[in-house]
């Protein structure tokens, strides 16, 4: 199962149909889900996400979005992919992620050294789950 945790719903109606079609492609090749939690302030969000992602035991890898991350090729993100059967990932709302959402992820990523909208964040990494599934798979999607 992939999971991605965001916070807030994307307000772009050309944004969002963008993140629809990505998740349609990937739900062939994965389970997958998108939880938008409330926005709010990044403290009270962190809580909520750590609360959504339940106990740290089990298999689940955790991966946080932020800018300061650790930087990773499609190459690399759809390894990842392959090694973990139960994997989720945090984007934070306009502000960034909250500490506790932090303190929970087994690993940080950036999409991007440059600051991206939460909204276009969600719409990138959908993106670049779909490109590494598809890699895994040998679809032609990605040409590198």
């Amino acid at each position: 199962m992939i999971r991605v945790l965001t916070i807030g719903k994307i307000k772009d109606k050309r944004l969002g149909a963008l993140a629809d079609e990505f998740l349609k492609r990937i739900r062939p090749m994965a389970a997958a889900e998108v939880v938008e939690l409330k926005d709010s302030q990044p403290e009270k969000e962190g809580r909520d996400m750590v609360t959504r992602l339940g106990s740290a035991g089990g298999s689940q890898l955790v991966i946080a979005l932020d800018e300061h991350g650790e930087d990773v090729t499609s190459v690399q993100l759809a390894k990842l992919l392959g090694q973990h059967g139960n994997i989720c990932f945090l984007v934070g709302g306009a502000d960034g992620l909250g500490r506790d959402a932090r303190r929970r992820a087994g690993r940080t990523l950036r999409l991007s050294s440059l600051t991206l909208t939460h909204e276009m964040a969600r719409v990138l990494l959908l993106e670049q789950i779909y490109r590494g599934l598809s890699i895994l798979r040998g679809k032609p999607y990605h040409r590198a």
